[in-house]
């Protein structure tokens, strides 16, 4: 145990307290005494907290458990436990297996709630669990006793009809069948995939009654399948009309009146670089050298709030939206393509309007003078990564000296952006060549190259200084309400965690120090590119990391190593950047600060939308590698071991990132069980053991595209 603490005191040493670490302290100080009233100096010296950034987050924790219900404030800043009783609130997460658990900020472990115990809860329902007697499981057990918020009242499934009535059994991960009376399926046929309303759960019927609302097709066409998974995550596959129709009258001619009001940078050398498929270009870079020696460097941004306006019918939908949806073989626009891909889109030799930063920099990237304001371009050209790639490495080109010199800057700001702590969290992207129904045909890697860096370098220094700008207060005792993207610190349990188990590849990160913590993680990343190991190590640091959010409540950005971050360079396709224009023009005509209430809402809502559009990115990608995989059957793959649960192992195959299952049910050779803390599966008698990271063979066994599962059988040398 002493050497437990040790090593969590060294962790926190080398990351300093973190969000989560705050919260549990919190809600224990008030449960030892429930009665108690503290205010936040108080939790900081209990803490021995110091400095303060630190002292900042225990005021953004505070204010967050009184949100959420946690917390009662009374006057002059003290604060006191709402009254609770023996339950807890939280997310219900389902297993495929029918059980799920409850995700709690009171609670160290995940609830376990058994099927019968679930109480007509679905996946992603807020929840308040009455809590059991510890039993034999090792973690709590629970009973759903209210459902305080449904996740989501529209269920995607396959209709099953019989005489008088369907069902429609639903494809996620919900356990309950709709029923749907005759007259409500609104033309939807036996065997189709539709889209059911849940209009009423009586309290002693077994299934909910609903309705059919939209019939998405056929059971394995392509359309059918990424509509599904779209409306599986409560994500838009359409505009409304009225919205398209709104986008088609907003008027694109650029005034003489609107240029006088503007910098002009349309004589200035400037070009787009994007992926070779993009329609929607919504940055691009200017640079020329000044008189002194210096270089000016543009990074100009799509004016989309000149088009969108607050309130309007657009802005509505944008702001329900928060992002643009990009799964395998489609973009899901945040904006009708009039705007997305037309009027607001930088394509070349068209004056655009644009709100830019516009940086003067030395020959060691140092900010001589920063500039932030509306202007309008008229793009040069547009670069595909790898015609930029190109020139970089030939030195030969369209644009050639404007694109080695913004090379040059951009491999000196990646430099100082490690030396001061980034962290660099580079995953090779799984790509599918498809033919035109959809079908994939093949499977490629893409990695990030020096081009790709140009422009993602000059992205976060805008991202940046458009933070530092807004966020330090200079001269005013307060500082304005904006729209930061914020990144916490690690997990220390998960860190701990971490380093145990890479040690076993004869790996290890040095928590002597922040500076060393990152350098370590660096250095780390770096030696295991290329090895077998490079997939489990990168995605269990990754797991290590929290996750980065959209807040009023600046706590900078770790992964980075930013205390100001932004986000401001991609309106078109995300709301915060939109918000963040809006914010920012506010300021510099000199308006009052917004509202933070207002603003965090929003935040909070983008930050959602945001992980709902990345899972179905995650699920779309499934559905094309199990689909890829079908013709495969009987054959025998290399693969690496991805993933270890109580149920079986994961392996992800080495030719092509498809990943499957191998049973626990499979391994008949032995009585196998889960050791969680090792990440691995033991054979009780032999010792055999399957761990993390191990490489394996395994046979293609089957394909299960509606569940968007691939099974494997290990093959013995």
């Amino acid at each position: 145990m002493a050497k437990k603490n040790k090593n969590r005191k060294k962790i926190q040493k080398a990351t300093g307290l973190n969000k989560k670490q705050i919260k549990k302290f919190i809600l224990e100080y008030c449960y030892n005494d429930p009665k108690r009233l503290f205010n936040y100096k108080q939790v900081a010296a209990h803490l021995n907290v110091k400095d303060d950034s630190t002292r900042q987050l225990i005021n953004i924790v505070l204010q967050e458990l009184t949100e959420s219900g946690y917390l009662v404030r009374k006057d002059q800043g003290k604060y006191q436990l709402q009254a609770k009783t023996g339950d807890v609130i939280g997310v219900i997460e389902m297993t495929q297996r029918g059980y799920a658990f409850l995700i709690s900020d009171e609670l160290d472990d995940d609830v376990f709630i058994a099927g019968p115990n679930l109480n007509k809860a679905l996946n992603g329902d807020k929840v308040r669990v009455y809590l059991h007697a510890k039993r034999k499981r090792k973690q709590p057990e629970g009973e759903v006793i209210e459902i305080i918020e449904r996740s989501k009242t529209n269920i995607v499934g396959v209709i099953s009809m019989s005489k008088n009535f369907a069902f429609l059994v639903p494809a996620g991960r919900n356990n309950f069948d709709i029923f749907i009376p005759k007259e409500k399926l609104n033309g939807a046929k036996d065997g189709q995939k539709a889209v059911a309303k849940i209009t009423d759960w009586p309290a002693k019927a077994k299934n909910p009654f609903g309705e059919i609302i939209d019939v998405l097709g056929d059971v394995g066409e392509n359309d059918t399948e990424m509509h599904a998974i779209l409306a599986e995550f409560d994500l838009p596959y359409k505009f409304p009309s009225r919205v398209e129709s709104a986008a088609n009258k907003i008027p694109t001619e650029i005034t003489s009146e609107e240029i006088e009001k503007r910098r002009d940078f349309r004589s200035i050398p400037t070009f787009t670089i994007d992926p070779a498929d993009a329609k929607d270009f919504d940055d691009a870079l200017s640079v020329r050298q000044l008189k002194n020696g210096n270089w000016e460097v543009g990074i100009h941004i799509a004016d989309v709030s000149h088009y969108v306006k607050p309130g309007s019918i657009i802005d509505h939908e944008a702001e329900e939206r928060a992002t643009s949806v990009y799964l395998v073989d489609r973009v899901v626009p945040m904006l009708p393509e009039v705007l997305s891909n037309g009027v607001c889109s930088l394509r070349p030799n068209e004056e655009k309007l644009c709100f830019s930063a516009v940086f003067e920099l030395d020959e060691n990237t140092n900010i001589q003078n920063r500039w932030f304001g509306r202007t309008i371009i008229n793009s040069d050209r547009r670069f595909d990564y790898q015609e930029a790639q190109n020139i970089i490495e030939t030195g030969e080109g369209d644009l050639k000296d404007e694109m080695l010199k913004l090379n040059e800057l951009a491999q000196k700001l990646k430099d100082n952006r490690f030396k001061n702590g980034a962290i660099a969290f580079d995953r090779v992207e799984v790509k599918f060549e498809l033919d035109e129904k959809g079908k994939p045909l093949g499977v490629y890697f893409k990695e990030a190259k020096e081009a790709n860096h140009l422009v993602e370098e000059f992205m976060l220094l805008a991202n940046k200084e458009v933070a530092s700008f807004i966020g330090k207060p200079e001269g005013r005792k307060k500082a304005r309400t904006f729209v930061y993207r914020i990144h916490d610190k690690p997990d220390p349990e998960k860190l701990e965690s971490f380093n145990n188990f890479i040690h076993k590849f004869g790996y290890g990160i040095d928590m002597n120090s922040p500076s060393n913590l990152s350098r370590s993680i660096n250095n780390l990343l770096n030696n295991v590119k290329g090895k077998n190991e490079e997939n489990v190590v990168s995605t269990l640091a990754v797991r290590a990391m929290a996750k980065a959010l959209y807040s009023t409540r600046n706590i900078g950005h770790y992964g980075l190593s930013f205390d100001f971050y932004t986000h401001f360079t991609s309106p078109i396709r995300r709301y915060p950047d939109l918000m963040v224009h809006r914010l920012l023009a506010r300021y510099l005509d000199g308006g009052r600060s917004a509202n933070a209430d207002e603003f965090e809402e929003k935040c909070r809502h983008s930050s959602g939308m945001e992980q709902r559009a990345v899972n179905a990115e995650r699920t779309s990608i499934k559905y094309k590698q199990v689909e890829f995989m079908q013709d495969k059957i009987g054959k025998v793959f290399n693969g690496v071991i991805s993933g270890v649960t109580d149920w079986g192992l994961f392996v992800e195959l080495t030719e092509n990132k498809c990943e499957g299952l191998v049973a626990m049910r499979e391994l008949t050779d032995d009585f196998y069980y889960f050791d969680e803390k090792n990440y691995s599966i033991i054979g009780m008698h032999s010792n055999k053991t399957y761990q993390l990271g191990a490489e394996i063979k395994v046979e293609v066994v089957r394909t299960n595209l509606e569940k968007k599962q691939i099974d494997f059988k290990l093959i013995d040398e």
